[in-house]
C-alpha cells in the first residue's frame, strides 16, 4: 500500500508571488498561475481557479501580503488605509466560506498592530505561511481522528472536491480518506461527478487516482441505488461553513445525501478544520448561500448543453441539519451527534462574540 499520500498542493509562495494551481483546467493540464497582485487573487477565487473553503482562507491570507505591498509601495505611511478597498474585494469573492473572512480577520489584527513607518510585508508573509502550515497541519490531525471511526475494510462516498485541492494540502473530508486507506480502514471510495462544476470527476478522482486509492465515478443521482446495497458504510464530506449548533454548508446536493443516508443506515461524517466554524451563528439558516450564474447549469466548458434562454437555478451550496449528521471532525476533536450543546465541547475557551 502506498502510504507517501501527502503529494499534492495548490498553494505556494515562491519567488515573491502566489502561484495557484487552475483546478479550473485539471484534469486535462495541471497548469500554475502567477499573481501579485491581491485584486487579481480575489477574481481567482470568484472564477474557480482555487476553491474549498480552506485553500481559500489561506490563499486569501497571501493577498493580504500583495495588497500590503501595493498599498506600502503606493502610499507609503498611509497604507493601513489604501488596503481597505482591496479587503473589501477579497471578501466578496465568495460569500459563503467564512474561511474566507477568517483569514482576512486574522491578517488584519496584525497589521494593525505594525508600525504605519515600515513594511509590513515581511511580518504579513510570516503570518500567512504559519496560516498555510497550520492548514496542513490540522488535516493530518483530523485525518487520524477520521480514520479512527472508520471499522476495517470499509466502503466510502464523498461529494465535490474536499482533498488536498481544496486546502493547503492533505485534504480534509479527502484526508480521513488517505489516513483511512493507509491504516486499512478503507477499501474503496465512490465519487459523486458533482455538477455543475464536477469537482468530483474532475478533481477528486484525479487526486485518489495519484494516490493510487482505489476509486469509482458515479452521477449523484446513482447514490441511492448505491446505498440501497449495503455496500456503503460512510458518507464523508468537507464544509465550507458550520453554524454553532453543528448545521452544515457544504457542496449542493450534501443534503440530499445526508438523507438518504439517514433511510438506508449510512452513516454521515463532516470533516472541517475550527476556522470553517462560524459560532456567531446560531442556526443554519442564517448561512449565505452563494448564488453562482446559471450559464454553470445550461453549459460545460462553454458548450450549451441545455435550450438557449432556459432559466437555471445554481446555488452553490446547501445545509445539511445537524441532527443528519453521525460526527464533524475537527482538528479540536470528534463531534458525535452534533447539536448546540454537544458543539461547545471544541469551542474556544477564548473565543470573544
Amino acid at each position: 500500500m502506498d502510504k507517501n499520500l501527502d503529494t499534492i498542493q495548490p498553494i505556494f509562495w515562491r519567488d515573491n508571488r502566489l502561484e495557484l494551481l487552475d483546478q479550473r483546467r485539471l484534469p486535462q493540464e495541471e497548469i500554475w498561475l502567477n499573481y501579485d497582485d491581491s485584486d487579481e487573487v480575489a477574481t481567482a477565487i470568484t472564477e474557480m481557479v482555487v476553491r474549498g473553503a480552506p485553500a481559500i482562507g489561506v490563499t486569501a491570507a497571501y493577498a493580504v501580503v500583495l495588497a500590503a505591498r501595493s498599498a506600502w509601495n503606493n502610499a507609503a505611511e498611509q497604507w493601513p488605509q489604501a488596503m481597505v478597498e482591496s479587503l473589501e474585494k477579497l471578501a466578496a469573492s465568495r460569500p459563503t466560506a467564512v474561511n474566507l473572512f477568517w483569514a482576512i480577520d486574522r491578517m488584519t489584527a496584525l497589521y494593525k498592530t505594525l508600525p504605519a513607518n515600515e513594511s509590513p510585508e515581511a511580518a504579513l508573509l510570516e503570518e500567512a505561511k504559519a496560516i498555510h502550515a497550520e492548514d496542513i497541519k490540522a488535516n493530518h490531525a483530523m485525518g487520524h481522528l477520521g480514520s479512527a471511526l472508520i471499522d476495517a475494510d470499509s466502503t466510502v462516498l464523498t461529494h465535490c472536491n474536499a482533498g488536498a485541492l481544496a486546502t493547503g494540502g492533505f485534504g480534509t473530508a479527502l484526508g480521513v480518506i488517505r489516513q483511512g486507506y493507509t491504516d486499512g480502514k478503507i477499501n474503496h471510495v465512490y465519487a459523486d461527478e458533482t455538477r455543475p462544476w464536477l469537482q468530483g470527476s474532475r478533481l477528486t478522482a484525479w487526486e485518489l487516482q495519484k494516490d493510487n486509492i482505489p476509486v469509482t465515478l458515479q452521477a449523484e443521482g446513482a447514490a441511492a441505488s448505491l446505498m440501497a446495497t449495503g455496500e456503503l458504510d460512510w458518507i464523508i464530506v468537507g464544509a465550507d461553513r458550520i453554524s454553532a449548533n453543528g448545521d452544515v454548508a457544504n457542496k449542493v446536493g450534501t443534503y440530499m445525501l445526508a438523507i438518504l443516508a439517514k433511510y438506508h443506515g449510512v452513516k454521515m461524517m463532516v470533516v472541517a478544520p475550527t476556522t470553517t466554524i462560524d459560532w456567531q451563528l446560531q442556526e443554519g439558516k442564517d448561512i449565505p448561500i452563494e448564488q453562482r450564474s446559471a450559464s454553470e447549469v445550461t453549459t460545460i466548458q462553454g458548450q450549451q448543453i441545455a435550450p438557449a434562454g432556459v432559466a437555471a437555478s445554481n446555488p452553490a451550496f446547501d445545509v445539511t441539519p445537524a441532527e443528519l449528521i453521525d460526527a464533524i471532525v475537527t482538528e479540536a476533536g470528534v463531534i458525535l451527534s452534533p447539536s448546540l450543546e454537544t458543539m461547545i465541547e471544541i469551542k474556544p475557551a477564548d473565543y470573544v462574540n
